[in-house]
């Protein structure tokens, strides 16, 4: 895909939506059923089914997918899809690459061993390896366009408001 093909495929979108702006918000949904026996959730993606299950480092088996592996995967995904469209749209030129994260969790907040350390990842690293001839001041703009444009990016920089319910049949 060119440049040209990508704003002939966006622009009447992004015409409806700077009519309506009300039609932009799509809500996205995600749904996953608890196992009987087994400390596992499986997730429906829409593409296939996953198993999520205890990381090892909480006593799983590492037979099932960690969640936390599945966040640092959906900031891949995402990362790596709005760099191509940025450099789509931007004529930037990129003959391939990779999109790799890591994030640092201490476990010992998950299992409750330790109330001062958190639950969840205190660092997370993004990083891109490119293969491309442009020059620095051009990555560094496709870099902070992708930063700027990336959905799981900007939700984890700015965390939105979470809500909790429980419902029970009855």
């Amino acid at each position: 895909m060119n440049a040209d093909e990508l704003r002939t495929l966006q622009a009447p979108l992004k015409d409806r939506y700077r009519e309506d702006p009300g039609g932009a918000v799509v809500a996205l949904t995600a749904r996953g059923a608890l196992d009987e026996a087994d400390v596992v959730c499986r997730v429906d993606t829409g593409r296939a089914l996953v198993e999520a299950g205890l990381h090892p480092a909480t006593g799983g088996s590492g037979l099932q997918a960690c969640s936390g592996n599945m966040l640092l995967d959906a900031l891949v995904a995402c990362a790596g899809v709005t760099l191509k469209a940025v450099a789509t749209a931007i004529g930037f030129e990129l003959r391939g690459g990779t999109v790799s994260a890591e994030g640092d969790l201490d476990f010992r907040g998950t299992l409750g061993v330790a109330k001062d350390a958190p639950v969840g990842f205190r660092a997370i690293r993004l990083s891109f390896d490119l293969d491309t001839p442009e020059p620095p001041e051009r990555i560094e703009a496709l870099t902070k366009l992708t930063e700027r444009y990336c959905v799981i990016f900007q939700t984890l920089a700015q965390p939105p408001t979470l809500a909790l319910t429980v419902k029970r049949p009855g």
